[in-house]
């Protein structure tokens, strides 16, 4: 059930609203949650720039990162902000997280970004890049903060979320006041900025569900994939209710995602259990096809193999499915690595039972998508463990907050 569109905060659909799925990859964005908190924060500074583009991995991490650093931005009250920059990685060594960087559009939709952005929150100015700020420094160098820093942690592990995100605003212009007063530099201001970037990991620092389920629900919004791979996945998730139509008389399909790449943690689940489990819950729910999401081809031929002799299931991957589709297969194969993935993450919140990893940050961001089709604007968070939400289960461990990544069920956004 797909519930509330925007404005109001009465969680049952007036005559006046129209149903908004949320789970959808092109959800129309739902503004005033973010406006509201936009309005909560009352001294924004001019001068104070933010650039949020420390960013690296795949699209579950990078994307974290970017709304973590944005939601900082408001609450230090920066009036600007650069539009981030995307970092690439080898597709040979998926573990070399640092190849360049790429566009905000390498990723996303860049209107929709700058549109929706400045339509909540038009306290920002957002600068193309690092060179449009005014009277910045040459050569160009920012300043570089740890956020989790501005507050006494005690003796708390170094992964928890940072617990200080409330008097954050306070502790930034007090750091701001007094490094000012060190370095005999002027209050910040147009003609005489601060250049702040974070250092790496900020992407899971934030406690998402601090400014309520609704912002929770629709901040994710800001991040619309690009519009051609976002048709592209949508096309391909068409291709795929075909398939699994060809296949048993039913257009349902089950989408897995295998996380087990080359630089995937040693400590994650392996092939048999990531597998195993999979093919038991599909082949339990009688579904006769699935799509696999995975850079593994390998390993992906020993998935088709055993879900076709165990359960009869029918499984193919992306590039599998596009074959009787030259041009799509064409514009799939001119796509980086991590580019097409967005394709498979399109197709995987399309899908009618997800499976995937819990330390995968991918395969959390699709469940945590998908979950919001359960109460849309007033979704509750995912619960820990257990059997899922009804539209997703995640393989894993549930038994160390640290280890055992948990600590990402409380710090992603949807």
């Amino acid at each position: 059930m797909c519930l509330y569109g925007e404005g109001g905060s009465n969680p049952r659909l007036s005559s006046t609203q129209q149903a908004v799925d949320l789970s959808k990859a092109d959800s129309p964005f739902i503004s005033w949650p973010l406006e509201r908190v936009c309005k909560e924060t009352t001294a924004w500074t001019s001068g104070i720039v933010f650039v949020c583009d420390n960013n690296s991995g795949g699209i579950g991490n990078i994307r974290n990162y970017i709304l973590t650093c944005v939601r900082y931005a408001i609450e230090a009250g920066a009036a600007g902000l650069v539009l981030p920059r995307i970092s690439t990685r080898s597709e040979k060594d998926l573990s070399n997280l640092q190849l360049g960087q790429q566009g905000f559009d390498y990723f996303f939709d860049e209107d929709h970004f700058r549109q929706s952005l400045q339509a909540a929150c038009p306290q920002f100015t957002l600068y193309d890049s690092t060179n449009d700020i005014p009277h910045a420094p040459v050569p160009f160098k920012a300043e570089k903060i740890t956020p989790r820093n501005f507050g006494r942690r005690g003796g708390c592990d170094q992964r928890e979320l940072n617990k200080h995100t409330g008097l954050f605003g306070k502790a930034f212009a007090t750091h701001i006041a007094t490094t000012a007063d060190e370095l005999h530099l002027p209050p910040p201001s147009l003609q005489h900025p601060r250049i702040i970037r974070f250092n790496w990991g900020v992407q899971w620092d934030w406690p998402v569900f601090r400014d309520g389920p609704e912002f929770v629900a629709t901040y994710g919004g800001l991040l619309r994939f690009r519009q051609d791979i976002l048709a592209l996945g949508q096309r391909a998730a068409g291709y795929m209710r075909q398939f699994a139509l060809q296949r048993g008389g039913s257009r349902a399909f089950a989408g897995l995602h295998l996380r087990t790449e080359n630089d995937a943690l040693s400590r994650w689940p392996k092939f048999d259990e990531q597998s195993g489990a999979y093919l038991e819950r599909a082949g339990a729910m009688d579904f006769r096809a699935a799509y696999l999401a995975t850079g593994n081809k390998t390993e992906a031929r020993k998935l088709t193999v055993a879900a076709a002799e165990r359960h009869g299931m029918a499984v193919v991957t992306k590039h599998e499915l596009l074959k009787s589709h030259p041009e799509d297969l064409a514009a799939l194969e001119a796509l980086t690595w991590d580019q097409q993935g967005l394709v498979d993450f399109v197709v995987l919140l399309e899908c009618d039972y997800f499976l995937g990893v819990s330390p995968s940050s991918f395969s959390m961001n699709v469940a945590g998508k998908r979950h919001l089709q359960a109460e849309g604007l007033y979704t509750r968070p995912w619960k820990i463990g257990g059997d899922g939400d009804g539209r997703s289960w995640l393989v894993g461990k549930y038994e160390q907050y640290w280890e055992d990544w948990l600590f990402m069920y409380d710090s992603l956004w949807p």
